[in-house]
């Protein structure tokens, strides 16, 4: 039985480093984190911090995409696909010193379902109906019905010492977990500093002593540090600093498909947005290209609702019918279905570059067809606050992507769905993505996730905007970095810094 209470476990938590540390990797960010909680928060700006390098999965994504073993080393499926049991990693110690067990993935499995909690994630296991501790190494998940990506979902809920169960505010401050990086001090609006874990289950890794994430709102500034030594890494590089930084000596940009996306949110319980056909009208207004050629610099591709990062699974855009980017089709639509205008709508704006960048070529192209917007800017706690109330009409923002479409698709546009902040209910898009997560044949799939894309490009409560490439920068005396389509700094742990 642990003997530590929770809160001793974080004052722990926050001394446990060593005091030689030799190899820091300076990392600059744009925005300071909306929590620490791996549990309750999904904005980039946490998820860059503690993915992958506090806090680890049962499964992990590799930069392939593909599903590895995480704390789980092993597992096995039954017969009848509804039982899977998973053999974890013995000797797995969390950062205030304590064993993790069976009981701690148990309580995470409950914490995340627990609808009192409130976890924007729930919805990525909403099928495991029973958890069975079989020993402290050994686990088993039982499902109400097959379910294709539980392996992938898997890899996005963060184990969790028990103690957090059912506390909202520990981890939010002070996170926990058993991953290569320690939390070791927040200083707000300044910066966040991970240590390295020396309990760590690969006594090989972390090849760092530090990972220091400097809060600097400024893209220039950014920039500037970047290039002359004082930050060693910039994730997720917005298009225009990756393309000064392309020519800056002793910096390399790395690039993949991005499987995350620009959007312009809608709340489907607001009129006149409740109708579909004014969100095929806006879908119609937004010219992609030209979003593309003028906010990101001509780095991305118009988005349909898979990256085509899935090549197994998105459509072509060139399919959907309302891409047209004709405002005056979107006019005489809104017309021809009695809809009167102007329409006016405030539009919450991420605090990010491309995000502001991208608002105001909406708004441009809009209002000729009959949409009055006006801009509403705020810093990232009240924007994700409101996020989270459905407290917008519409919105301009980022949404990250998953290897398999249920883990966007079922919590995002569900009736219910965890992150459906859209208050979108559509039967026939929740039996299609049921039929989707249920059925393990790949056809099946296939034709249900085909059928989704083509109602929710045009008819949906998201006006996709673009893929584009995620850039990542880094200097020379980096080395051991590989870049991730899911964003997450997942390599970190391999990194090391040369003077």
């Amino acid at each position: 039985m642990r003997i530590k209470t929770l809160g001793a476990a974080l004052l722990a938590s926050t001394c446990l480093f060593s005091a030689a540390q030799a190899a820091t990797l300076d990392v600059a960010v744009d925005s300071s984190p909306a929590g620490l909680d791996p549990h309750l928060v999904t904005a980039f700006s946490s998820v860059v911090v503690i993915g992958d390098t506090i806090y680890e999965g049962l499964t992990t994504i590799a930069e392939d995409l593909s599903v590895q073993p995480g704390l789980a080393k092993s597992w096995e499926i039954s017969e009848d696909g509804l039982t899977y049991t998973f053999s974890l990693h013995e000797n797995v110690t969390f950062h205030d010193g304590s064993a993790m067990t069976a009981e701690d993935v148990a309580a995470s499995m409950r914490r995340v379902l627990n609808e009192e909690m409130g976890s924007p994630l729930a919805s990525r296991i909403s099928p495991i109906t029973e958890i069975t501790i079989v020993d402290d190494t050994t686990i088993a998940l039982t499902l109400d019905a097959p379910f294709a990506p539980i392996l992938t979902s898997l890899a996005g809920i963060a184990i969790v010492p028990s103690e957090a169960e059912m506390d909202t505010e520990a981890l939010q401050q002070v996170p926990v977990g058993t991953g290569p990086f320690m939390f070791s001090e927040w200083v707000p609006n300044s910066y966040i500093s991970l240590t390295a874990f020396d309990g760590y289950r690969d006594a090989e890794l972390p090849k760092l002593d530090e990972v220091k994430f400097h809060i600097v709102p400024e893209a220039a500034t950014r920039q500037v540090g970047l290039a002359s030594g004082q930050y060693d890494l910039l994730p997720g590089v917005d298009p225009a600093t990756a393309l000064q930084l392309q020519a800056s000596p002793g910096v390399t940009v790395l690039e993949t498909r991005d499987l995350s996306y620009t959007l312009i949110g809608i709340n489907t319980s607001r009129p006149p947005f409740d109708n579909a056909v004014v969100r095929r009208a806006l879908n119609m207004a937004v010219n992609r290209d030209e979003i593309i050629a003028a906010a990101l610099f001509g780095n991305g591709v118009a988005a349909g609702p898979l990256s085509p990062a899935l090549q197994a699974w998105a459509l072509d855009p060139a399919t959907f019918d309302c891409y047209s980017g004709d405002a005056a089709s979107a006019a005489a639509l809104l017309a021809e279905a009695g809809v009167e205008t102007p329409i006016q709508a405030e539009l919450l704006v991420l605090p990010r570059q491309d995000a502001k960048d991208i608002a105001q070529v909406v708004q441009q192209q809009a209002r000729a067809a009959g949409f009055e917007i006006e801009l509403v800017n705020k810093e990232i706690g009240a924007f994700v606050q409101d996020w989270r109330n459905s407290d917008f009409d519409l919105f301009a923002s980022a949404n990250g992507g998953n290897p398999d479409p249920d883990g966007y698709f079922y919590r995002t546009f569900y009736g219910g769905g965890s992150t459906n902040v859209f208050m979108y209910d559509d039967a026939e898009v929740n039996s299609l993505l049921d039929e989707g997560r249920t059925s393990t044949d790949m056809a099946t799939r296939q034709a249900a996730y085909n059928a989704v894309q083509t109602k929710l490009a045009c008819e949906g409560p998201i006006v996709h905007v673009a893929y584009g490439s995620l850039s990542t920068a880094i200097n020379d005396n980096v080395s051991g970095f590989v870049i991730n389509p899911n964003r997450r700094l997942s390599s970190l742990k391999s990194v090391e810094v040369s003077e």
